[in-house]
């Protein structure tokens, strides 16, 4: 780390930073990489906003999105990750349980790392913490190791999918189950190309809906009757929306490439935001064991769903 810098001259780095995110020949696995060298050289000079910016930013993208697809694709394609996502989801949640107990790993601990890999990430351990009243280090340690395992995903799955010949429905379908958090999910498959993308985007949005049913399931289940609040992912009907008046409305569909342009880059930022709040210290807390769930877990999806996508 840089010392003795002024806190004006590290602000200037930073948003000097941010703004080449917004340069052409920036994408998402890119900004994730300088997000994180600038986190290590000068710290977050705005660690204040940054959970408010990026989680607007990350919802604006998704939203933007939506004005580049069409509502039969989009329902054709929710139809058939419809099946590959409920299977995913409970199956995912039972070996995460029996392998937390395995490891001895603390209850909640284990609970929000299965339900952040079968679900979406950061967004269902943000959602379901509350409700099993999993304390600060317990929420830390899961998103650490969400995190960490999403940073590989978006490099490693665009080169495996090129590397196994997979055609551009089979990698969005495969990155939609596979991959925790939204934000990775969109940046992979935005990677691989636009079909990708489009399918990606409307099967992870589909699956992050079972985030309140799940969150319902363990309020039931911790006996808490749902004495936390359940965030409901409101952004995913504005999504829905998105689609269906770039799909019907003519003066939508015309400025529709301006609007997904944006979102693009929308995105492009959101994971350079994501790398700066990165830390070495925060990496370490995760530990080895919670670290070894979420492996065996993400290895279990992982192949599990590419074995079904490339056989079925």
């Amino acid at each position: 780390m840089i010392q003795n810098i002024s806190p004006s001259l590290r602000k200037f780095i930073f948003l000097f930073a941010a703004f080449i995110c917004l340069l052409p020949f920036m994408d998402a696995p890119l900004a994730l990489v300088l997000g994180f060298l600038v986190s290590l050289l000068i710290q977050h000079p705005f660690k204040e906003y940054q959970g408010k910016v990026t989680s607007f930013l990350l919802q604006f993208s998704v939203v933007g999105l939506g004005f580049g697809m069409n509502i039969h694709e989009a329902l054709k394609a929710g139809k058939e990750g419809f099946i590959f996502t409920v299977a995913s989801i409970f199956l995912t949640l039972t070996a995460g349980i029996l392998i937390g107990k395995f490891l001895k790993i603390r209850k909640n601990t284990s609970t929000l790392i299965s339900a952040g890999t079968a679900i979406c990430g950061g967004s269902a351990i943000a959602a379901i913490a509350p409700v099993i009243k999993a304390d600060e280090n317990e929420t830390s340690v899961s998103l650490a190791t969400i995190f960490a395992l999403n940073s590989i995903a978006l490099f490693l799955f665009p080169v495996l999918g090129h590397l196994l010949s997979m055609d551009q429905h089979q990698f969005g379908l495969w990155c939609a189950v596979a991959i925790h958090d939204t934000s990775s999910v969109v940046g992979a498959s935005s990677k691989f190309g636009n079909e990708a993308l489009k399918i990606a985007t409307t099967v992870k949005l589909e699956r992050a809906l079972w985030i309140i049913p799940i969150s319902l399931l363990f309020a039931f289940i911790n006996k808490k009757n749902g004495t936390g609040k359940i965030k409901i992912p409101y952004f995913i009907f504005m999504f829905v929306l998105a689609i269906v008046a770039s799909s019907y409305i003519p003066a939508v569909e015309a400025i529709s490439g301006n609007i997904v342009f944006l979102a693009k880059k929308g995105l492009t930022l959101t994971l350079f935001l994501i790398g700066s709040n990165m830390s070495i210290t925060a990496l370490k807390a995760v530990g080895i064991k919670p670290l070894i769930q979420g492996v065996l877990l993400w290895i279990l999806i992982s192949v599990g769903s590419l074995l079904a996508i490339l056989w079925m």
